[in-house]
């Protein structure tokens, strides 16, 4: 069969002999206990194939879903269906109102009928609705794709999102004022915008983003890639690779595969970053530069399920619009007396890569490839003293005006934050803040044979009233950190690595390492 790169037409890769993974339990599921619903998922997740699934389904085209589950399980009644996509940049108010005049003539011409005030768009999607009803003498399902983007597509302007955001939120009030013509309803985006700004006008609306029971409604699953491309699977498909590459996104039911990532992968057998690549996330590096972000704590971050699940142009959390955007996903949750918490992580080797490659060149503003070369092969080899040379001229490197104007020098969080971009870069495992029965150890990594035990510390030589501080390497060495990794079933180099840096200089001005043992159960 076919990979279906690019395809959001579910009749085309049923008629074309395309890979199609079924999603028509979960359609079947919305069908018959939903008539409001909104399901939010990141960029090129399949949320337009779902859609469209959708659409065939109401249409009553029951002969493309032969063989699938919903084909002996469902009337397929055919019903009138408006589709809305909000595909093409949106700008200004002009392009809004252009595109929303055009999504209307497209579903007028396929369904039959005439609308013809161009006024009033609000007014023009009440009558279209309306006329479709009596037409058809059938209620109306409507299927809204990427109903954030005319807001996304100027998040950078907010006096203009703001603007665009007003009109979205007029144009789907008309929705609920038309509920007796309704028999579905059904919307897709990357974010979901808090009740308030967007949805106060549809409020009926029932979020399935974060429902156990429709976990997997967009993506691939490990069985799905192992049963479902058995074509492209041969003796050399390293499918453990393929998980920890591209495998990870967790929306509460099993852990899912981006269909991007693994489609490109399948056609070109070779590991890169598909899915990253696709997009451009400077306006969040810029949110993290705005609020001198403590990168080290994208590993591990917990948040509260209001605040996930809800995007504010007023009030812009960055955790969330990671989360949304899909460069953070839900690693675990607790439900307690005080609520739902999540903690977030980066989902896979692609992400972690990709992302990180691109803070180094916005913010550091260096070629992070020529240095990562080097750093993972000095890591590989325990080479630390070219390991601390590296550091040094990375340091040395890093654009003066970064610190002119804040006191980030200061902190041990600035130098941790490189660091840490540089090593996640490498794709090597990185644990921040890794807890053990005495204490936190700064970071550790996991670089194939070896285990480097890092504790950081910052000096002012230039201050002689700062207090003395302490060595770190002794600091790890009297809190024993390493025990914990004594015990690993795998054979492992220990190395316990202490550096300081001196604010004034800005730089590595002491480090210090020993090698403990090797070990082996």
């Amino acid at each position: 069969m076919k990979l279906p790169i690019g395809i959001q037409t579910f009749a085309t890769i049923r008629t074309e002999d395309y890979v199609y993974i079924d999603k028509t339990k979960e359609a079947l599921d919305l069908i018959e206990n939903y008539k409001y619903v909104f399901l939010a998922r990141p960029r090129r997740f399949g949320k337009s194939l779902f859609l469209d699934t959708l659409k065939n389904i109401f249409e009553g085209k029951k002969e493309l879903f032969k063989g699938l589950y919903i084909y002996d399980k469902y009337d397929f009644a055919n019903y009138p269906v408006i589709k809305i996509s909000w595909s093409g940049y949106m700008q200004t108010t002009a392009d809004l109102h252009a595109r929303v005049f055009a999504i209307f003539a497209s579903n007028q011409e396929r369904l039959g009928i005439k609308e013809y005030n161009r006024d009033n768009p609000f007014s023009c999607f009440d009558t279209i609705i309306k006329k479709v009803y009596q037409k058809y003498k059938q209620k109306v399902v409507i299927l809204i794709d990427e109903y954030d983007k005319p807001i996304l597509d100027v998040i950078e302007d907010r006096t203009q999102a703001i603007k665009n955001r007003e009109f979205i939120k007029g144009f789907y009030s008309i929705i609920k004022d038309n509920d007796e013509y309704i028999r579905f309803a059904f919307l897709t985006g990357v974010s979901k915008f808090s009740k308030a700004s967007i949805f106060s006008g549809l409020n009926m609306l029932e979020d399935i983003s974060l429902s156990p029971r429709f976990g997997n409604i967009c993506g691939y699953t490990h069985k799905d890639i192992k049963e479902k491309f058995h074509d492209y699977l041969t003796n050399e498909t390293k499918l453990e690779k393929i998980k920890e590459w591209y495998n990870g996104y967790y929306f509460l039911k099993d852990k899912i595969y981006n269909p991007f990532d693994i489609l490109q992968y399948f056609r070109n057998k070779v590991f890169d970053n598909y899915w990253f690549e696709s997009g451009t996330p400077t306006f969040l590096i810029k949110l993290i530069q705005s609020n001198n972000y403590y990168l080290p704590q994208l590993n591990k971050i917990e948040i509260g399920k209001e605040l996930l699940s809800s995007f504010d142009l007023e009030n812009m959390c960055l955790e969330t619009i990671l989360y949304q955007s899909g460069y953070l996903t839900i690693k675990d949750y607790i439900a307690d007396d005080d609520g739902i918490f999540y903690t977030l992580t980066l989902p896979n080797k692609e992400v972690r890569i990709s992302l990180f490659k691109f803070i180094i060149e916005y913010l550091y503003q260096q070629n992070p490839t020529p240095i990562v070369r080097r750093i993972r092969k000095t890591l590989k080899e325990a080479n630390l003293k070219e390991f601390k040379k590296i550091l040094h001229s990375l340091f040395a490197s890093i654009p003066y005006h970064n610190y002119t104007k804040n006191e980030l020098s200061k902190y041990e969080g600035f130098y941790a934050s490189v660091i840490y971009a540089y090593l996640q870069s490498l794709g090597f495992e990185i644990k921040v803040e890794d807890p053990t029965n005495r204490g936190r150890v700064d970071m550790t990594i996991l670089a194939e044979s070896n285990i480097y035990i890092i504790e950081f510390k910052v000096i002012n030589s230039q201050n002689l009233t700062s207090p003395n501080v302490s060595n770190p390497l002794e600091q790890i060495k009297a809190k024993r950190y390493y025990e914990k990794y004594q015990t690993i079933d795998k054979e492992y180099s220990i190395y316990l690595v202490g550096i300081v840096f001196d604010e004034s200089k800005r730089n590595v001005v002491n480090f210090a390492y020993e090698k403990l043992k090797a070990t082996s159960q």
